[in-house]
């Protein structure tokens, strides 16, 4: 019997890319999965549609993954957007959107803070449970066009972390997945990452496949037990 026999998660952003392969991954091991993206998702037990940025809207698709799949067990933040522009080009608005999506802006909570207000007090009350949520090496390295980026993957670590003190010894645990450059449709054919002056500076010479992001999710959830507020990179070696 796979480790995740009728265990139920919900994944964020899993229309596409880093999400969907959470998605297909978690499921294939058994997993009841229910997807919040814009658009509807394929192949899993249950797919709405969610605006991430709505914190009642969120809270209201987690209420019904559990009521209609089961107590959830995980809830992984995905969904986000990305963009490249010099730091001087940084508009207001654009930034405010970029930390919205992923975190929170100035006016707005956002996705990974809206998924852990609504599930975490009953995995608290359940004893046990898994946050994860998806960052980037960009936060970690940094990057010379991705200032806006970078912050929001940034405080993304940040909220984890805060996250895993907080919920220390109530059983739930708090981790985030920091991917390097990733072989997803967010990356255009055009991106100075998919070129090879770019990928022959890496170790591995190839960008991160989204299936190489799902293991390491997979990972946290049924063998990683033990990790708590910890960020894991799978990066091909961009930041070693």
């Amino acid at each position: 019997m796979a480790s995740g026999a009728g265990r139920v998660a919900v994944v964020s952003g899993a229309a596409s890319g880093i999400g969907a392969a959470c998605a297909a991954e978690l499921t294939a091991r058994g997993w009841q999965v229910a997807a919040l993206d814009l658009r509807p998702a394929a192949d899993v037990a249950l797919a709405l549609i969610v605006d991430m940025t709505d914190l009642d809207a969120v809270g209201a698709a987690v209420r019904r993954a559990a009521r209609q799949l089961g107590d959830v067990e995980a809830v992984i933040s995905v969904a986000g957007t990305y963009g490249m522009l010099a730091f001087e080009d940084i508009s207001a608005e654009a930034w405010n959107q970029m930390l919205r999506l992923h975190l929170g802006g100035l006016l707005h909570l956002g996705g990974l803070l809206h998924l852990a207000r609504a599930a975490v007090p009953e995995m608290v009350r359940r004893g046990g449970g898994s946050v994860i949520g998806i960052s980037s090496e960009l936060a970690v390295g940094g990057g010379d066009t991705n200032a806006h980026y970078a912050a929001a993957k940034g405080a993304v670590i940040g909220l984890v972390r805060s996250l895993a003190v907080a919920l220390a010894g109530t059983g739930v645990r708090v981790n985030a997945v920091a991917p390097g450059p990733t072989d997803t449709p967010m990356l255009g054919v055009d991106s100075p990452w998919r070129s090879p002056a770019y990928l022959n500076t890496l170790p591995a010479r190839s960008l991160v496949t989204p299936r190489e992001i799902a293991l390491t999710v997979a990972f946290l959830l049924e063998e990683g037990t033990s990790f708590c507020g910890e960020v894991i990179s799978p990066n091909a070696g961009a930041v070693l």
